[in-house]
């Protein structure tokens, strides 16, 4: 009995020091968002373009780190993330007004003014820990906030590391110091602290479903992000050679960690052969029957669940992982499907080199089926189209339960704003379908309260 009540009281000391670390970090933060909120935007702007300007120097180190940490994906894709956080995001905000008034109505006789939000409460996912890191902290440096970082326990070294080197280059540039905050030793019960401390302004949750509902069950604002499960159209009118070119490589980019990356491909049984050689000459492999089923028994835990070992992994590695040889130049496998359901892998959402190949007899039963897959998993994420019909792009747009509907692009890269106009970002909204509060890109909008002055104009 008193070994069991000695148990008890070591884990309750256990979680109030855990807890008075996190509230240490978020007093930290505020006293040091409470001297930013008064700097001009020039001295914020000085401030986010040295943070940028160091973290594309330390692009590649952290990319490594990251590898090394998580064993997801591979060190020259994740440098490239990085950079797309660390320029592509920068060269989005770096322009615009964050302090003061940032719009005048002069029809309406509205001024704007942008006002920081406090101290943002950021949850990192592992599968991009290094890129999430410094595209949250560019946006929160942009809009006058601090920001507490909550990492993923498997990738507490790569976070931390970038967090550090983010605070060092907005110190160096004058920024007070302490603006970015990490929780070293992540637990549970630091992260529900972080999120339901009173002087938590925000949540920008990026994670996994539970912890996405956590957020938005705290009792503070936030912004979460659920699963994506992208399926990928091709209709009759398609290039179909350069949409699985755009599809081969969007998927193998970073070994398929990116949640906007294609899950599945639905094509026209017109196309269906070409479709299946373009895949071939581009070194996908089409797995039989029984390898496909042997496949799908690794694809998802037992709680229904994606399993872990296969994310972030080569085609190869995963082949093996299954006990089915391949070459090892595969790129992605490939399992016909048809049924979409939750015990189906092929339908779900898979962060690795995997597709589902769906055939359909016409255009309405490939909207159907997108919705299908969507519904099923990743409804308000991300959808994507090739075709060369307007007709058929416009009724996808308007049909397609989606927030980001791409049009002849790769998905990962449409889907963050690389190659299309969408805002750069790496959180991905997904409305209220996906149960998120925001469908967009987030980025600096998404970060600042507006405050708006209004002048009498008309009499009642």
């Amino acid at each position: 009995m008193m070994n069991q009540q000695s148990k008890t009281t070591e884990k309750a000391v256990t979680t109030a020091e855990k807890a008075t670390t996190v509230e240490a970090l978020i007093e930290m933060a505020k006293k040091a968002q409470e001297q930013y909120a008064d700097f001009s935007q020039n001295q914020v702007d000085a401030i986010v373009k040295n943070v940028s300007e160091k973290l594309t120097i330390a692009a590649e180190s952290l990319a490594e780190l990251a590898h090394t940490e998580t064993g997801f994906g591979n060190v020259a894709d994740k440098t490239t993330k990085n950079l797309f956080a660390s320029e592509g995001v920068y060269h989005q905000l770096k322009d615009e007004k964050t302090v003061g008034i940032i719009h005048k109505d002069d029809v309406n006789q509205v001024v704007e003014y942008a006002i920081p939000m406090g101290v943002v409460a950021a949850l990192v996912p592992m599968t991009n820990p290094t890129s999430t890191v410094i595209f949250k902290s560019l946006i929160a440096l942009k809009t006058r906030n601090a920001i507490v970082f909550s990492p993923h326990p498997h990738a507490v070294k790569a976070i931390s590391e970038t967090a550090r080197l983010v605070n060092e280059a907005a110190v160096q540039a004058g920024a007070p110091d302490g603006l970015i905050q990490v929780i070293e030793k992540p637990s549970l019960e630091g992260t529900q602290t972080l999120m339901k401390h009173i002087d938590t302004a925000l949540i920008l949750a990026t994670g996994g479903g539970q912890m996405v509902k956590a957020a938005y069950s705290s009792g503070n604002p936030a912004i979460g992000v659920g699963p994506g499960n992208g399926p990928a159209l091709i209709d009759d009118s398609a290039d179909v050679d350069a949409a699985i070119q755009k599809i081969i490589k969007s998927k193998t980019f970073d070994y398929g960690t990116i949640c906007a990356s294609e899950q599945s491909i639905i094509t026209l049984a017109t196309v269906k052969a070409a479709v299946k050689e373009a895949l071939i000459e581009n070194n996908a492999y089409l797995l039989s029957k029984a390898e496909s089923d042997q496949l799908a028994t690794i694809l998802l835990r037992e709680n229904g669940m994606m399993n872990p070992q296969i994310v972030g992994q080569s085609a190869y590695h995963v082949a093996q992982l299954a006990g089915i040889t391949v070459p090892q130049e595969t790129s992605v496998l490939v399992a016909e499907s048809d049924e979409v359901s939750q015990t189906n892998p092929y339908s779900r959402e898979k962060l690795t080199p995997v597709l589902g190949l769906f055939t359909v007899s016409d255009w309405s039963q490939g909207i159907a089926k997108c919705n299908a897959i969507l519904r099923n998993e990743g409804a308000g994420h991300t959808a994507a189209l090739h075709t060369k019909r307007l007709d058929h792009a416009e009724e996808f747009g308007e049909k397609i339960v989606a927030s980001r509907l791409l049009v002849n692009t790769p998905s990962t890269f449409g889907g963050i704003g690389a190659s299309t106009g969408l805002a750069p970002s790496l959180t991905l909204g997904c409305g209220a379908i996906g149960g998120s509060s925001i469908s967009d890109n987030v980025e600096v909008k998404h970060l600042l309260n507006i405050k708006r002055l209004a002048y009498h104009v008309t009499d009642i």
